[in-house]
């Protein structure tokens, strides 16, 4: 994960309670949205997360370069379905 700085909410195991907090499946725990992973963090498909997401300013708004028309495109959307994701 060299491109991103990543938290919880970038986690596969993490399920969101409401805006501050949320819940690790992996530790049965509560934990903040924003709150640095554990050692058994697996990265969830997001665009800052693909080899596609170019660009980015300071919002998080960046241009994947996967799709022909270059659209614009926020950083933490998940891309699970994402046919262009590549994991960078």
């Amino acid at each position: 994960m060299s491109k991103c700085q990543c938290n919880h909410s970038d986690c596969c195991s993490f399920i969101p309670i409401d805006v501050a907090k949320g819940f690790c499946l992996t530790n049965n725990t509560e934990v903040l949205i924003d709150g640095e992973p554990c050692p058994k963090f697996a990265a969830v498909a997001k665009c800052k997360n693909c080899t596609n997401f170019v660009n980015p300013d300071e919002k998080g708004i960046g241009t994947c370069k996967g799709f022909g028309d270059n659209y614009w495109t926020m950083a933490d959307l998940k891309t699970v379905t994402c046919e262009k994701y590549s994991q960078a």
